[in-house]
């Protein structure tokens, strides 16, 4: 079962979910560009990405009451490879859960703290499979993602590289060793 808050539900992502994930991704695309971000300026994310998230069973999207797609995020649990080459230190070295592509409806199907939303029920999915951290990264620049990683506590650990561009990398620990 996966999390269901106030009147949203985290579920897993079909391929008939593929076009509303894309146009949050747009969306989010055209957000960092406006705040003056290089962050997804490169072509990436695209419906290619989405379609494989998707098909890998990776995708999670945030449905309204009405079912609309309002966020998503890629919940990976086969590990990142760029993870392996972290410029600094991780808090654990156990299997661990990813998260990427995080990205929520803007204008009038925004909801206040959808992000940290989701990241908590992300916590919710990883404790159900039994995994107990979660690796993330993001752009220097994303003051919105590093805002929800300070909020949900996770610890900034070091540098990570991905299509030659450094991006800060968390970890949180869920449980209480």
């Amino acid at each position: 079962m996966i999390p269901q808050q106030n009147d949203l539900e985290l579920r897993r992502a079909t391929t008939s979910d593929a076009g509303g994930i894309w146009q949050l991704l747009e969306q989010a695309i055209e957000k960092r560009k406006q705040e003056g971000s290089n962050q997804w300026q490169d072509g990436y994310p695209n419906p290619n990405v989405v379609a494989a998230d998707i098909e890998k069973g990776y995708g999670y999207v945030c449905t309204d009451e009405a079912g609309a797609v309002i966020g998503y995020t890629a919940l990976i649990f086969d590990g990142e490879p760029a993870y392996e080459a972290l410029e600094g230190k991780w808090l654990t070295n156990r299997r661990y859960a990813v998260i990427h592509r995080l990205a929520t409806a803007t204008g009038q199907k925004a909801v206040k703290g959808l992000g940290t939303q989701i990241m908590t029920a992300v916590e919710t999915v990883c404790r159900q499979q039994g995994v107990f951290s979660i690796k993330a990264d993001t752009n220097f620049d994303n003051a919105g993602m590093l805002r929800v990683f300070e909020k949900l506590g996770y610890i900034y650990c070091g540098e990570v590289y991905f299509r030659g561009a450094a991006r800060k990398a968390f970890e949180k620990k869920l449980d209480t060793e």
